[in-house]
């Protein structure tokens, strides 16, 4: 399960990796717009030194929001620093993750992701200000016994359920040997409460044997199967790269295991969603140029770049709380990473400065909002964009905020900006607020008002429907 070296990695070595590991097939995966893996397979020989240039071709019409089918022709570039014997397939497959061109002229689609996150990368490096930015993504997620759901024009309903669920302490389970987890209790009593230890460390070690490098693993805060699996940061491209890499790993670890698991934000109603804390920096020639001699221990260009972010924060929220389920994580409360304020240790802050050690390498902020729904090539982008925004205007991010800020005095608390309290309201910000995005040709208003186009018709799927605890409110009006 091998997988190659990004500074190694070569047609050829990708080829060879195919053959040690005995590979008949090739996966050819690409993201699409939403974040979601897509993937078509060839035999492995068709695998040549010739296609990394050349690419596969494929039909991208079906793909939602790309082509229209008179213009549907793709080529899906495969980037053989990619590749890896697929730990889940029964015949042994060799998998590569792709860039998305144009036929013809070869050149990036402008609606992949992967390609924006790398002219991303490319615009950071013609700032000069830096020639890397790190990210390192904490996602939480759900793992469930079981979930049921349906909408139809009479009638909705879903449901989730969790061995280890504090709902379940009065079901027969022959016998109910009573170790539920209590609302926010989750984090981090050990087994037998903790009931899935050993299918968090399965993920773990998959996912090491992929090449991805593990920090640790632990419960979270709800009921229920609510986990943690950390990996370590890396280059903005290959960070998002192993997170594509981590939601397969641990969905199908977990669907081995007879269990589902889910990236969904707020799945449970009164206990804590599921975010994806993001931590960056920049780096330029190997040295990291967060630190300095400014509050808790950064630089000017640190504090520039949270200026940027909190200034663009509620843009940026329609790309990285990109569900109308995002919604219902950020409230007051729950952990949620609401306030758009900065501090250094303080959770109740949108920004937090870790203290964790001094070494100028650990010297990072902590992007609390996003969460694991988010596309992480869109998200990692636009957050860089946004920073960098902040350090090429000598942005001013205000004065820190050493407080709870969960329990302010109503008047103090007013004055702190808030996140947007639905998908809707992120949209129109970002319909106003998105120059920082076009910089470099890295987003492009073209892709931008296709994404906000079809979130506005999933806000509005959801808002002409009606709801059950409607029926609780006004049936009998």
């Amino acid at each position: 399960m091998a997988t190659n070296s990004a500074t190694t990695a070569t047609p050829k070595t990708a080829i060879e990796l195919g053959k040690k590991g005995g590979a008949r097939m090739v996966d050819v995966k690409f993201v699409d717009t939403f974040g979601t893996w897509q993937h078509f397979s060839v035999p492995v020989s068709e695998l040549t030194e010739e296609v990394f240039e050349d690419g596969f071709g494929f039909d991208g019409s079906s793909i939602r929001g790309w082509k229209s089918i008179e213009a549907s022709d793709m080529l899906a570039m495969p980037d053989p620093a990619t590749a890896f014997i697929d730990p889940f397939c029964a015949v042994p497959t060799l998998s590569l993750t792709c860039t998305i061109a144009e036929t013809g002229t070869k050149e990036a689609y402008t609606r992949d992701p992967r390609g924006i996150a790398q002219r991303g990368e490319k615009y950071l490096e013609s700032t000069g200000l830096a020639d890397a930015a790190v990210f390192g993504p904490e996602a939480e997620f759900f793992i469930f016994d079981d979930v049921r759901f349906d909408h139809k024009s009479n009638g909705t309903f879903y449901s989730v359920d969790g061995e280890e669920a504090i709902w379940n302490t009065g079901r027969d389970e022959m016998p109910n040997l009573g170790n539920k987890i209590r609302h926010k209790e989750g984090y981090f009593p050990v087994a037998p409460i903790d009931t899935q230890q050993d299918i968090r460390t399965e993920m773990c070690l998959v996912m090491e044997e992929l090449g991805i490098q593990i920090e640790r693993q632990h419960h979270e805060v709800a009921t229920a199967g609510q986990a943690e699996i950390d990996f370590r940061f890396d280059t903005l491209v290959k960070t998002a790269d192993n997170m594509m890499v981590y939601k397969y790993v641990i969905k199908n670890v977990a669907k081995k295991h007879g269990k589902t698991a889910t990236f969904m934000p707020k799945p449970l109603f009164g206990d804590n969603g599921s975010g994806m804390h993001t931590h960056q920096s920049l780096w330029k020639k190997g040295k990291p140029l967060f630190a300095g001699k400014e509050y808790a221990g950064l630089s000017q260009m640190a504090l520039h770049y949270i200026g940027g972010i909190l200034k663009h924060a509620k843009a940026l929220a329609a790309i990285c709380n990109p569900t109308t389920n995002s919604y219902k994580r950020l409230v007051p409360g729950y952990e949620a990473p609401v306030n758009l304020a900065y501090s250094a240790r303080n959770r109740s802050a949108a920004i937090r400065i870790p203290t964790f050690s001094e070494s100028p390498k650990a010297k990072r902020i902590e992007y609390r909002p996003p969460d694991p729904a988010a596309n992480p090539y869109l998200c990692y982008t636009a957050l860089l964009m946004a920073g960098l925004d902040g350090v090429l205007n000598k942005m001013d991010p205000g004065e820190p905020m050493d407080k709870n800020l969960y329990e302010l005095p109503p008047e103090e608390h007013a004055k702190i900006p808030q996140m947007p309290g639905s998908l809707s309201e992120s949209l129109g910000y970002l319909e106003k607020d998105h120059a920082f995005l076009l910089k470099g040709d890295v987003f492009t208003k073209d892709f931008l008002e296709m994404w906000i186009s079809h979130k506005r018709k999933e806000h509005d799927a959801l808002r002409l429907r009606p709801h059950p605890y409607e029926f609780f409110l006004y049936y009998d009006v």
